[in-house]
């Protein structure tokens, strides 16, 4: 008997492991096969933009609602609704004809992302009801999410050279199918809360989240000073703040905003926010660099992020076990820090870089980012009480996903400001035109996709790279900056916290959700 449960977790575990691998990973690997699509369907810069950028936008939009519907309709049921739509969204990109029904099966698939990853940490809790079980269980689970988005870049140069840019949608299909049909035979099946659902905080969280998110991704490209993009953050604003406002009236909210009073559950979310705000701008600005400004093939420079995901799998049980021993603190700050020294270090090495001359960097970087996925997990869910794990893992999804947005936003917009401000320098000392400045600007990235970049005058070219890595150089320490002061921040944080039970953290009553087992 006690055989046949350990096997049962373990395939529980590998089922939940692998559908978070799968939308972690389809967050970065389609970055690869833009310009295939470009040509393809022949698509110009804000329809690849969307291709990109739908994905988030509705997943971050939508994963709180995610949490609350698997608490009211049961976490395992809403799980498997995600997996369908998502691996449904999947083969409707692969076959997609137009940019415009791919910008739509990308959508689909945030739908499905934000339905099946709240109840995946909360299906994991119930799973393994140890703590040390549990923690090691959310270490490999937490090391597997990473995984997915530091590997995508590894793996979808080659896909798209050898095999098309719908193969980069392909391979979620028969991973969703399998995937699947595990769910239905080893997860448990998690019955609904007896609570009211919170439709006025899903309609204001939805649309406040994907107003926030559509400004953030069309403010670099229209300007943050376009109407639309302005009308946008006004809205963003109006409707969060409506939400906030009604999260605190209501008995039974979506968002238990109480929870944020405890130091340890604030620390451990800024944590997981400000981690994906710097490294998914390491991760955007890496590849420009490396095939733009250094001349690399998409598949070499896919292949050089090896280090740093081989640095997330070794860090990622290595933070359970130290989380377990000392608690959240210690692997927290160390690796927020270790993140912030990796991209400062990274911006000291520019156009005439060796790979072995920054390979600390991506080493550095890899370890800090392990080492923060599981203990932010463990975190939260030793001060939520279970009733309310599904709304606490859509509350770190939701923080991961848009702090990358906000990290690419901020941190590009800064990357192009002063890219700008150098590049017309050296372009009026070179005599050419200031109007010819916005088209020139574009050659890192057209360089990276295989365009005609290498038509450009040597001193125009040398000009553009020069400006390219000098705004990558200041972007890197802002985020640097930014990571070095949220390290110092969680530590202060977590430092004047107390070990508390779950049930401890509500003052009111929580009904249990009932489990039933599915028979073999």
């Amino acid at each position: 008997m006690g055989e046949s449960s350990a096997r049962r977790k373990r395939l529980a575990l590998l089922t939940l492991c692998v559908t978070m691998f799968m939308s972690m990973l389809d967050n970065v690997i389609v970055n690869n096969a833009l310009p295939r699509i470009g040509q393809d369907l022949d698509a110009g810069i804000s329809g690849l933009q969307w291709v990109a950028e739908g994905y988030s936008l509705v997943y971050a939009a939508l994963v709180l609602t995610g949490g609350a519907l698997g608490d009211r309709y049961g976490r395992t049921r809403v799980f498997r609704l995600g997996l369908v739509l998502f691996t449904a969204g999947s083969a409707v990109a692969a076959l997609a004809g137009s940019i415009g029904v791919l910008v739509a099966a990308r959508m689909l698939q945030g739908v499905g992302a934000a339905l099946l990853t709240p109840g995946s940490l909360a299906i994991l809790r119930h799973v393994f009801a140890d703590e040390r079980e549990r923690a090691r269980a959310i270490g490999l689970w937490s090391g597997v999410s990473a995984l997915g988005l530091s590997v995508g870049p590894v793996v979808g140069g080659p896909m798209v050279e050898h095999l098309g840019w719908a193969s980069v949608f392909w391979i979620n299909v028969p991973i969703g199918a399998a995937g699947l049909l595990l769910a239905t035979r080893v997860l448990p099946d998690i019955g609904p809360c007896p609570r009211r659902i919170d439709l006025g905080g899903l309609a204001l969280s939805a649309a406040g989240l994907g107003s926030l998110v559509y400004a953030l991704i069309e403010g670099p490209s229209r300007g943050w000073t376009d109407t639309r993009v302005l009308a946008c953050g006004a809205a963003a604003a109006a409707l969060l703040a409506a939400f906030l406002v009604l999260e605190l009236r209501l008995a039974e909210p979506m968002l238990e905003l109480r929870l944020f009073r405890d130091g340890a559950l604030c620390g451990a979310l800024l944590s997981g926010f400000m981690v994906s705000f710097g490294m998914f701008g390491a991760l955007f600005f890496l590849p420009l660099l490396m095939q733009g400004v250094l001349g690399w093939a998409p598949s070499d420079a896919g292949y050089a992020g090896l280090p740093m995901t081989a640095m997330i799998v070794f860090a990622a049980p290595l933070s359970s076990r130290l989380t377990s021993r000392y608690g959240p603190r210690v692997p927290l700050v160390l690796g927020v820090a270790l993140c912030a020294v990796g991209l400062g270090g990274l911006s000291f090495h520019g156009e005439d870089a060796r790979y072995l001359d920054y390979l600390w960097t991506l080493f550095t970087m890899g370890l800090g980012m392990g080492m923060t996925f599981t203990p932010v997990s463990i975190a939260v869910l030793q001060r939520v009480p279970p009733v309310q794990t599904g709304m606490a893992s859509a509350t770190i999804n939701t923080l991961r996903e848009l702090g990358g947005v906000l990290g690419i936003a901020v941190l590009g917009a800064i990357l192009t400001n002063r890219m700008t401000d150098v590049l017309t320098a050296s372009l009026h000392r070179l005599g050419v035109p200031a109007g010819a400045v916005g088209p020139i600007a574009d050659a890192p990235t057209a360089a990276g996709h295989g365009a005609g970049a290498a038509a450009l005058p040597g001193p125009v070219q040398a000009a553009v790279d020069g400006a390219f890595v000098d705004g990558v150089h200041l972007a890197l320490r802002c985020g640097s900056a930014a990571l070095a002061a949220t390290a110092v921040l969680v530590a202060l944080l977590l430092s004047r916290t107390r070990p508390a039970a779950p049930a401890a953290d509500d003052d009111r009553p929580q009904p249990e959700p009932r489990v039933e087992a599915h028979a073999q």
